[in-house]
Formats: C-alpha cells, sequence, structure tokens
C-alpha cells in the first residue's frame, strides 16, 4: 500500500515542474535550475502557506521567474568531469570537505511530527517548517482524508481501524473547536481605533490556533524545506537509516533517491558495505546495545508520571563570567590567558561591569550579537514542556538537545485560553482518547505508539548551550509573538541564569528578554507585515 497522497497536476502543470523539481509525483524532491534568491524566497512563503511547494511554485512564483530562466543542464563533458574529480579527490583521498562544496535545497512533505525532529537534527543545515501556528488543520485533503499519518504496519493490524477512528475524531474536534475559539477571541479582544481588521483577524486566528494545537497528534503531517551540502545529506540519510522508526527509513530512501539525481557523486559512500552501511549499523547496534544497557540498569528506577512543566538548571560553571570576561579581554591583550585570569579575579564587581557594556556595546535590537566571548560559559538546562513547545525549541541548531520518548506519561495542560473559553471538556476528551489509543498502540508498535500522542502531552528534554546561544534562544523566543507556552520556559531559563547561577551580568546583556504578557501575541508583528506589504505595493 502506497502511504502517501499524490498530488493532481494538469499535463502542462507537469511539464512545466519537471524543468525545476526532481519530480512531480513523489513526496520528497529537489529543486533545480533555479536562482538561489527564488529557492530562499519559495522557502520563506512555503513555511506559512498550507499548498505544497510545487502548487505554491505555480501559483505564485511562476509569473516573476525570468524568461531566460529555462532549465539548462550541464553538458555530458562537464557533468563527468566534475563527477572524475570529485570521485579522485573524496572517494580515493578522502577529503570530507569537498561535499561540503555542493548543496541542494529539498521539499520534504507528508512527513509527520516525529519524522520533521529526525530531519531538523543535524546542526549544519538551513530549515523552514510548515507551522501548526499559521496553518489550520481542519480541512480535508483532496482525497477526503485529514493530514496526518497512517502507518502501513498499524494499519495491516487488528488496531488499524481505531488508528484511523481516533485520530479522525480528534481532528473533528479540533475542527469543531477552531471556530468557536476565533468566536470567543473577537468577542474578548474586539478590535478598537484605527486598528486594522484584517491585521486583526490574522492575531486572532492565531492565537487560536495557538490555543488548540495540542489536541493536534504526533501524526499530524507537516512540510520541511532543507538547505545543506552533499556532506550533511550524507549524514542525514545514514542517520534516518538507522533509525528505529520504520517511518524515518522509508523516508531516507526516498531522499536519497531525489538527492542522487542532483548530487549523485555526494553520497556515492551511503551504501558501500564498508562505508555507509558499515556506519549505519554501527549507529543501529549502539542505539541497540544503549536501550538495553538503560533498561537493565534503570528498572524499577524513575518511572515516568505524570509532571507539571519545569524549567531545572541542571549544571553551569561558578566562574563562567570570569571566563567570559577573560575571553573578551583576550583579542586586545598581549598576555596569556592564565594570566587575563588572574586579573579577572582581582576585579571589583563595577570593574567587570564595565568591561561587559564595553564589549557588548550599544545595542539596538537582539539582531545586534555580542561577540564570541560569551562562548566561554555554558548552562544545562532541563525541561518539561507540552510536545509543541519543543517541537519549536528543538530546532535551534547551536546546542546539544537530547529528548526523552514521547509518551502520555508526563500529563498535559489545559491552557487558560481554553478554559476561558468553555471548551475544556471536549479538549480534555480528545486528549483523554490520544492517551487511551497510545496505550492500546504501545505493546505491538512501541515505536509508531507516538503518533497517537497529542502535541499537548509532556516531554522532558535537557537543552545545554554556551552563554551565547543562550543570548540568541532567550531573547528571540520571549518576544511578544512567541508561543506562550514556550515563552514561559525562556523567561525561567533568564532569571535561573542571573539568580540560580548569580550570572548576574550575563543576564543583563540580554537587554531584549521580554516578560510582559500579551493578548493577543501577533498582532504587533501582523501590523508590521501590513504596513511593509502596503509599502512594496506602493514602489
Amino acid at each position: 500500500m502506497y502511504p502517501y497522497y499524490t498530488e493532481q497536476f494538469s499535463h502542462e502543470e507537469r511539464q512545466l515542474l519537471s524543468r525545476y523539481f526532481t519530480n512531480t509525483d513523489k513526496p520528497v524532491f529537489a529543486l533545480v535550475n533555479l536562482p538561489e534568491v527564488v529557492k530562499g524566497a519559495l522557502f520563506a512563503r512555503y513555511s506559512r502557506s498550507p499548498k505544497s511547494l510545487r502548487r505554491l511554485f505555480l501559483d505564485e512564483f511562476v509569473e516573476d521567474l525570468p524568461k531566460e530562466e529555462v532549465a539548462n543542464q550541464f553538458a555530458e563533458s562537464s557533468w563527468q568531469r566534475a563527477k572524475q574529480l570529485y570521485d579522485r579527490v573524496f572517494v580515493e583521498y578522502g577529503d570530507d570537505s569537498i561535499a561540503q562544496l555542493g548543496g541542494v535545497h529539498v521539499a520534504c512533505e507528508q512527513a509527520s511530527n516525529l519524522l520533521t525532529k529526525v530531519l531538523e537534527r543535524g546542526r549544519l543545515m538551513s530549515y523552514l517548517e510548515q507551522s501548526t501556528r499559521y496553518i489550520n488543520y481542519d480541512t480535508r485533503l483532496e482525497n477526503g482524508l485529514y493530514r496526518y499519518w497512517r502507518d502501513p504496519m498499524i494499519l495491516e493490524s487488528p488496531l488499524g481501524a481505531r488508528y484511523v477512528g481516533e485520530l479522525d475524531r480528534m481532528f473533528d474536534t479540533y475542527a469543531d473547536l477552531l471556530p468557536k475559539m476565533r468566536r470567543y477571541l473577537t468577542e474578548r479582544y474586539p478590535p478598537s481605533g484605527n486598528l486594522s481588521v484584517l491585521a486583526h483577524r490574522r492575531a486572532i486566528n492565531a492565537k487560536a490556533l495557538d490555543l488548540l494545537r495540542g489536541i493536534l497528534p504526533a501524526a499530524t503531517l507537516s512540510n520541511v524545506g532543507i538547505y545543506g551540502d552533499g556532506q550533511s545529506f550524507e549524514m542525514l540519510v545514514m542517520r534516518m537509516r538507522s533509525h528505529p522508526l520504520p517511518e524515518v527509513q522509508a523516508y531516507a530512501s526516498m531522499l536519497l533517491t531525489e538527492l542522487r539525481k542532483v548530487i549523485p557523486a555526494f553520497l556515492s559512500r551511503v551504501d558501500q558495505p564498508n562505508r555507509g552501511e558499515a556506519w549505519i549499523k554501527y549507529l543501529s547496534d549502539n542505539h541497540l546495545a544503549m536501550e538495553g544497557l538503560a533498561e537493565e540498569l534503570l528498572a524499577g528506577e524513575g518511572e515516568a508520571s505524570a509532571s507539571e512543566p519545569y524549567v531545572r538548571l541542571l549544571s553551569f560553571d561558578p566562574k563562567g563570567e570570569e571566563k567570559i570576561l577573560a575571553a573578551m579581554l583576550f583579542p586586545y591583550a598581549k598576555c596569556s590567558e592564565e594570566e587575563l585570569s588572574r586579573v579577572v579575579a582581582a576585579m571589583s564587581y563595577e570593574q567587570r561591569k564595565a568591561v561587559f557594556r564595553k564589549y557588548i556595546g550599544d545595542r539596538r535590537n537582539r539582531r545586534h550579537k555580542p561577540g564570541r566571548a560569551f562562548e566561554a560559559s555554558s548552562y544545562r538546562f532541563e525541561v518539561v514542556s507540552d510536545y509543541g513547545s519543543f517541537r519549536d525549541l528543538q530546532r535551534h541548531r547551536l546546542m546539544t538537545i537530547e529528548w526523552q520518548p514521547l509518551t502520555t506519561d508526563l500529563g498535559y495542560e489545559v491552557p487558560s485560553g481554553v478554559v476561558e473559553a468553555g471548551l475544556a471538556d471536549q479538549y480534555v476528551e480528545s486528549l483523554e482518547r490520544s492517551r487511551k489509543l497510545y496505550t492500546s498502540l504501545f505493546n505491538d508498535f512501541p515505536e509508531q505508539a507516538a503518533y497517537a500522542v497529542a502535541l499537548a502531552y509532556n516531554i522532558r528534554y535537557v537543552l545545554e548551550m554556551n552563554a551565547r546561544e543562550a543570548m540568541h534562544v532567550i531573547e528571540l523566543r520571549s518576544q511578544p509573538q512567541g508561543h506562550p507556552a514556550y515563552r514561559r520556559i525562556v523567561q525561567e531559563m533568564h532569571r535561573l541564569i542571573g539568580e540560580e547561577a548569580g550570572h548576574r551580568l550575563v543576564a543583563e546583556a540580554m537587554y531584549f528578554v521580554d516578560y510582559t504578557d500579551y493578548d493577543l501575541e501577533r498582532l504587533d508583528a501582523e501590523l508590521r507585515a501590513e504596513t511593509v506589504s502596503q509599502q512594496a505595493q506602493q514602489v
């Protein structure tokens, strides 16, 4: 059984698409023969649109494409020369850096929320994911199905009918509550004064989606745009092939097929017995060995149970601020870092504060990032939060993040807005349906059972980041337009750095952390977007 929906295009559309996409009928495909600026703009629009990338291209980009941008493939002789060079340098001599010189844009569609986390795990790649904060999931596809992953193994089992029935009911509940939530929010936050009606409507919709996304199961499908070099894609494919989830393994094969149409030489090692296959076996064997050992050593210890969301600072360097200060001065000094450390240790608090202020300079917005001295100290946090918030934080790549399996064991929270709107009973009923289905699936399908878990359920994970990355994450994710759940997480991180770690100067350097509560988080952003759009039209 083929588990993916095939989008329909006319004969003329398929001809046009075949110039710029490696296929017109599969959920994984690469972009070719397009200017980089078009690829970037297309992926940016992709993250906010319910359309597939190919349909988005046809509807919104084709007319703006310069006429001279028609498919021009390499001459066969040029292609062969490039491949020969690669084979000689990379395969024979093992220079992995060659594989960093060829990049490709790939669209990964109809990926479950479990698969998207695997796709986005690599540090050295760029991602844009379709967001549950902007996309409604209350409508069905042209084939009449809701957008969630139908695992072939589950569907072919005695639990298949129940799986589909229960997930359909979860989506039905979401579809039923969404207009009710919009009406409630419109009544509670009516437009006032000269406020743009369109911006207000968009802000209301965004808040309604924020409040209700917890009903959606992890099986919910998403689209991910990826840009990366050959080496990063090689590692991604091997990591996916070693993964225990069948969906991930099958997707790896599709991904490899499409990549080989664009950068075949860079993927030549993946299925070589003494190269890629050996590496894949190494990763898989290690996973199974650690899984078994952990089960043996930790039997009966720390059994998962319902837990309130929390953020804990697990570890930090008590001398972290001193190390940052020494690193700030190092490029401008003529002595060793050891000598600098002695000087810093003898400084008064006011002297240290003066160094911080000079180094940070005149930060006028959060995009003005101080230098790499802030990388001299790190923080490790343990977080229990809803899976929806985890999804947003997991995509930050310049940190170490590890997470435990997604289950229903850690419970959930009902958003206060859902309670105030009088919709809590249906919301909780849907989450309980998720829990019961997960429990029924787990014995026969321990990996796939997580598909049934709603995004409102909590998951435990650790985040370790240096102070420079902490500044970026905390300032960005605390902004007014951020989801309230992850805003609370990063606000608590900021407090712990300043108070529990005692790194007051580091915390004070994060000028743009926002602790204010907002009624309509997206309203200002929607107003700015509308202003920019109007200015662009005038030009």
